[in-house]
């Protein structure tokens, strides 16, 4: 065996008659013999058909070869492993490190003919991995593969349910458990490493098997970047470090609640007045028809012509400017897309700023009962063009936010600007439509004061996107559609590096028979408040939902929600900074801070909310006793101030008072103490 070495010691190559081990800070990163080889190449075409943001992808397949034979030439900063099973069958392997220290692997098929990577990194058998972006219906990423693709999330997301499959039966739109708007090629292991990947290319994240993670790239290249640390909060703040962290968020922001209102500037003022009025914390109005209206047989859709309708919300300007006065904030809607039948869109038609069709004329996605032109981002003149139609009908116009919806629509057959391939592209496009939001605010010094959030994300969003938000859960109890999906979905963000994360109470979806019950939009409610941001949302069928002003009980629960978030202000504040100081996401998995407790590596629907509370959402109708899960500490429960020294307990569950409980030793104890003195 012949030991090589690179990096002050962290690396090293151990070489075996057939093959060889290599080892990144006493982790073993790859293994490799003619009985277990760690790489294959291939030739494929990409197959993808989109509906309405929905993907078929298939590979057609015609190679896959495995590279058994290695050729290892060492350099000063690490080697180059030649991987050969022919003449013309091969394939380079550059291991160094960089300026950080991090491992770098950077793989290349050495001929044209093949464009498919599968790259198998060792694991062991009782390793947990977490990230891979914003996943729904697992935390913990281990059995399964994870194709990364940015697309909608789906209806019902689990192929099982009902739901599920009349959403395929009318369109093919029934969800999979690994449909999201925000993939990411990052991962975290329980071996306290990170691994991610720099390419944007279509890839599937395998870890089915116990002792390899195997990782497939639809390019004939691929990076991938590893560092370690000794704790995952360390290990945290190097990801973060890498991949860029969130801004603090707008003071206004932790004030009450976003109230998602449609319909005009009178029905806004008049929601507004009696909330207010009811004693609800309020600090804005999501107006997302602002720009009007359009019906489709889905339901209410906004008009996708980004300009005040001055119609629908007449003295909309004046308006805003007396909300802002008393503290009340408006936020609009925009998204990357231009409806083919108004004048936005002909106006870009005529400059050149959509992209192109194969036979170069402007092509147009259909929606949903109508058709849209995209902006080509990756072309200069568009891009600044799109930035200042952000700049002046949004920030000019006085809006404190938007949602900046989309960014998962980009099809695969059209033509870019850039020559780039939309297929590699396409990943990549929700982070061009963050940085064109981001710049924005930046360019009139509107960052810290201005917040967007956004659905679709991908490697970057951490830099660009100042909030994310779930997207589209269906007005239901499902764990894989419903309020329970959101909690590994913040989780999994955390661990891929984006920490701040918030939901539309209530959810959105509503079709199939679906209505949003008053007991659902209570307990979300009730989440959201132990969340960065509340923000209500009226869903698609408005009056298939029950809403915020249902009645004086739902408006009672709103106030006393709203008290509870408003007085938790300086704590949420606080966990915030912290995030975009170190990286440290707002909502946490439990094993961030109790490493050494087996359990909290299981759990996906409790999170600690900063260091300092647990919060255990309750996700289940007609309950009022929930079981929670506690880590050996001294806990004392927010409502009542019984003390639990950990393990697994059951508690009364009331709406209004689902299971939190904060640390003794906080610093925030009196803080906390105090939601107790907030009447029921």
């Amino acid at each position: 065996m012949n030991a090589q070495h690179a990096g002050s010691n962290t690396v090293s190559l151990d070489l075996t008659t057939d093959g060889f081990a290599l080892t990144y800070k006493q982790r073993v990163i790859l293994r490799h013999s003619d009985k277990v080889p760690c790489l294959w190449i291939g030739a494929g075409t990409a197959d993808i058909e989109m509906f309405r943001g929905n993907f078929s992808i298939k590979d057609l397949l015609r190679e896959k070869i495995t590279l058994k034979n290695i050729t290892v030439t060492a350099k000063n900063n690490g080697w180059v492993i030649r991987f050969t099973r022919a003449d013309d069958i091969n394939a380079t392997l550059f291991i160094s490190t960089d300026q950080q220290g991090r491992l770098e692997l950077r793989v290349k098929n050495d001929s044209p003919s093949y464009n498919r990577i599968w790259l198998r990194l060792a694991a062991q058998p009782d390793d947990h991995i977490y990230g891979g972006g914003e996943q729904f219906s697992y935390f913990d990423l281990r059995g399964k593969p994870f194709p990364l693709w940015t697309s909608e999330q789906g209806i019902g997301r689990n192929k099982k349910h009902h739901i599920t499959w009349l959403a395929d039966c009318h369109e093919n739109a029934g969800g999979d458990y690994y449909w999201t708007f925000y993939p990411q090629p990052t991962f975290v292991s329980t071996q306290k490493y990170y691994c991610h990947i720099d390419n944007t290319c279509y890839m599937n994240f395998d870890f089915s098997a116990p002792d390899y993670h195997e990782l497939a790239f639809w390019e004939d290249n691929a990076t991938l970047r590893f560092e370690c640390a000794d704790t995952y909060i360390e290990l945290l703040e190097k990801l973060t470090a890498l991949l860029g962290r969130q801004q603090e968020l707008p003071d206004w922001v932790y004030d009450g609640v976003t109230l998602g209102i449609q319909g005009g500037t009178d029905v806004c003022q008049q929601k507004l007045d009696l909330m207010r009025s009811s004693g609800v914390k309020v600090n804005g109005i999501w107006a997302q028809d602002w720009s009007g209206c359009r019906m489709t047989s889905f339901g209410k859709r906004v008009m996708w012509n980004w300009s005040w309708d001055h119609e629908r919300y007449p003295q909309l300007d004046k308006r805003i400017q007396q909300w802002d006065q008393q503290g009340i904030k408006f936020l609009s809607y925009i998204n990357p897309y231009v409806a083919s039948d108004k004048n936005l869109c002909k106006e870009a038609a005529e400059r050149g700023f959509l992209t192109k069709d194969a036979n170069n004329l402007d092509y147009h996605v259909e929606f949903g009962e109508f058709y849209a032109g995209v902006i080509d981002l990756t072309n200069p003149e568009a891009y600044d063009w799109y930035k200042g139609v952000i700049k002046k009908n949004l920030i000019e116009l006085g809006c404190a936010g938007w949602m900046a919806d989309f960014g998962e629509y980009l099809p695969t057959d059209t033509f870019l600007y850039n020559g780039v391939s939309a297929e590699i592209m396409h990943n990549a496009w929700p982070v061009l439509w963050a940085k064109c939001n981001y710049e924005a605010l930046q360019e009139t010094d509107k960052l810290g004061e201005v917040l967007f959030f956004m659905r679709a994300g991908y490697t970057g969003s951490q830099k660009y996107s100042t909030m994310m938000w779930a997207g589209d859960q269906n007005v239901d109890w499902s764990l894989d559609d419903g309020l329970a999906s959101v909690i590994p979905a913040a989780l999994s963000l955390a661990m891929s590096g984006h920490g701040l994360h918030h939901s539309d109470i209530g959810g959105y979806t509503t079709l199939y028979g679906m209505k949003r019950s008053k007991e659902l939009l209570m307990r979300w409610c009730e989440f959201s408040a132990f969340t960065p941001m509340m923000r209500t949302h009226e869903g698609n069928r408005p009056a298939d939902n029950w809403q915020f002003d249902g009645d004086s009980e739902t408006i009672a629960h709103f106030a006393r929600m709203t008290s509870i978030f408003t007085t938790l202000k300086p704590y949420i504040k606080d966990a915030v900074s912290q995030n975009a100081l170190r990286g440290l996401p707002v909502m946490r998995p439990l094993f961030i801070h109790y490493e050494d407790d087996p359990h909290t590596y299981t759990l996906k629907y409790q999170y600690l909310f900063g260091r300092d509370l647990l919060v255990a959402p309750v996700y289940e109708e007609g309950r009022s006793s929930w079981t929670v899960y506690l880590p050996e500490d001294d806990w004392i429960s927010i409502w009542t101030g019984e003390r639990f020294a950990g393990g697994e307990i059951t508690v009364s569950t009331p709406i209004g008072k689902p299971p939190v409980f904060y640390r003794k030793q906080s610093e925030w104890c009196v803080l906390f103490a105090s939601l107790r003195q907030i009447n029921s």
